[in-house]
């Protein structure tokens, strides 16, 4: 079981041991370590209307370079569930008034649209795209009660309420709509794009199957004892939940500082959120912690049975050949159906492709869409 990406391979790394005199409650605690919540953009959803722009403050509040090639926006729509969800809406300066494809991202698991996604979405729009990142449901500046929750279900439908708001806009062809999932919200992409037929195409970069790793484990290491162990504690935690009148947090997350005798993909993780580099207030990862309940949704609810189904729409899956999550990428691109493409880059790791402008395939990513999406 695992909260965000890297306690899976905690677990395999530091958690290898028989759950005998006191070993599992140390255990699980690691478990629930390295993931966040900005608690105080908690927002209803009753508070937007269905559709439409926000006022975007004069400071530029994203991890990454404004470009003066795109026109930015933000923007918010409700999901099917009416929870209002919030993006950046990212499209090129132009003087044509042709319909243009369109591209709708998320993603790492536990970040927001200041962070990877918007880079993503700022790029696509510079090579033609009308790009839109987004903040799921429960987190950043999108709606949805209580925080601190993610959803297999819900999740993926935030892919398919980004491309309703996507087909409603007068600059864009719905016919050409593509999406991009990125580290744990690849998984949520391809999922989305398996159940809904008006996504064209799909990438994925640093692809993790959340469901796969909370409910086996790293490189599915949990054993049937564990897994019933962990199934115990979280449902006696709903009756604390219950009792306490709130959902409880883990209370654990990436650490204000590391010794350097940490794992590397640790080290990297760090690196990203807790830096300069990719901190960002709203985001999960860069600060406090999902509930201790937040894995229930996922132990029993395997996102990729039905990846097949998306061919004939082609696939593209992109991860380092160094990631510590290279399996997810590799098994998917095995189970999925023709077309598809599978590209393993040398020397590079899972957080590389956040936002290394040097390494990350954008030319590819946009070939590919143009191929597609056409």
């Amino acid at each position: 079981m695992l909260i965000v990406p890297f306690i899976g391979i905690v677990f395999q790394l530091k958690m290898r041991r028989k759950l005998k005199n006191g070993g599992y409650m140390k255990s699980f605690t690691l478990l629930l370590m390295l993931g966040s919540l900005f608690m105080a953009t908690s927002c209803s959803s009753n508070n937007y209307r269905e559709k439409g722009t926000m006022e975007v403050g004069k400071e530029w509040d994203k991890t990454f370079k404004k470009s003066d090639k795109v026109n930015h926006q933000k923007v918010m729509f409700k999901n099917r569930y009416g929870i209002t969800l919030v993006g950046d809406l990212y499209t090129p300066k132009r003087e044509s008034t042709e319909r243009l494809s369109a591209i709708a991202i998320s993603g790492p698991y536990g970040a927001v649209k200041e962070q990877s996604s918007g880079l993503y979405a700022q790029t696509m729009a510079e090579k033609g795209f009308v790009a839109l990142a987004f903040d799921p449901s429960y987190t950043g500046e999108s709606g949805g009660e209580p925080r601190n929750v993610s959803s297999p279900d819900i999740n993926s439908e935030d892919f398919s309420a980004a491309v309703d708001f996507l087909g409603t806009q007068k600059e864009v062809d719905r016919e050409r709509i593509g999406i991009i999932g990125i580290c744990g919200f690849g998984g949520m992409a391809l999922n989305a794009a398996a159940v809904d037929k008006r996504v064209k195409a799909v990438v994925t970069t640093s692809m993790y199957d959340m469901s796969r790793v909370m409910s086996k484990g790293y490189n599915d290491s949990q054993t049937a004892q564990e897994r019933n162990e962990i199934l115990e504690k979280l449902s006696q935690e709903r009756w604390s939940d219950v009792d306490e009148g709130k959902f409880r947090l883990s209370q654990q997350g990436l650490p204000e500082k590391i010794t350097g005798d940490e794992p590397l993909f640790v080290k990297q993780y760090f690196d990203y959120y807790k830096t300069p580099r990719g901190f960002h207030e709203r985001s999960i990862n860069s600060n406090s912690s999902w509930t201790f309940t937040n894995p229930l949704s996922f132990m029993n609810m395997p996102i990729l049975s039905y990846i097949k189904e998306i061919s004939p729409r082609p696939i593209f899956i992109i991860a380092g050949s160094k990631a510590h999550s290279r399996y997810f990428s590799e098994d998917a691109y095995k189970e999925a159906a023709e077309p598809k493409e599978l590209l393993i880059m040398p020397e590079v790791y899972h957080t590389d492709l956040y936002d290394r402008v040097d390494v990350i395939p954008f030319d590819k990513i946009d070939n590919f869409f143009k191929r597609n999406l056409k």
